[in-house]
């Protein structure tokens, strides 16, 4: 008997942990302009693509990855799910690099409708918006492979 509730205590915990993880996942959705012929992207590539380590899609032509502020739920969930440390990590990261001369950060837009804007007349642009946000034409989203 004292076995079980050990058990039951240690799969609840777990899956207190874990459950957080997963929403955390599905509250927000990766967006291209339509004209991009990717179906998918993980994880690493959305992560390199954010911290400009890859500059160019498959077809050569160049990324143009975009932000939401450091301020916005949906970034704060990006960030923890693709990098795992929060946004106000990376944006360290990025004073780091402009300080030292070796890059600036993605453009941060004011809202998701300007996200969708600047994917929407880019075709190279990728973005996040939340999971609930009606992307409209010009627009798709990326499924997140799971690699």
């Amino acid at each position: 008997m004292r076995f079980e509730k050990a058990a039951l205590i240690v799969i609840l915990t777990v899956l207190m942990w874990t459950v957080p993880a997963v929403v955390a996942g599905q509250g927000f959705k990766i967006v291209v302009n339509e004209a991009n012929p990717s179906g998918s992207i993980s994880k690493q590539q959305l992560s390199d693509i954010f911290m400009k380590k890859k500059g160019t899609w498959s077809n050569g032509q160049q990324v143009l990855p975009v932000d939401l502020p450091t301020s916005s739920k949906t970034r704060n969930g990006f960030s923890k799910v693709i990098f795992g440390r929060d946004p106000s990590a990376i944006k360290s990261h990025w004073q780091r690099q402009i300080f030292s001369g070796r890059g600036v950060p993605p453009p941060e837009k004011a809202s998701e409708d300007e996200v969708l804007a600047f994917v929407r007349e880019n075709s190279g642009a990728i973005g996040y918006v939340s999971s609930n946000a009606d992307v409209g034409s010009g627009v798709k989203v990326l499924e997140i492979a799971r690699k």
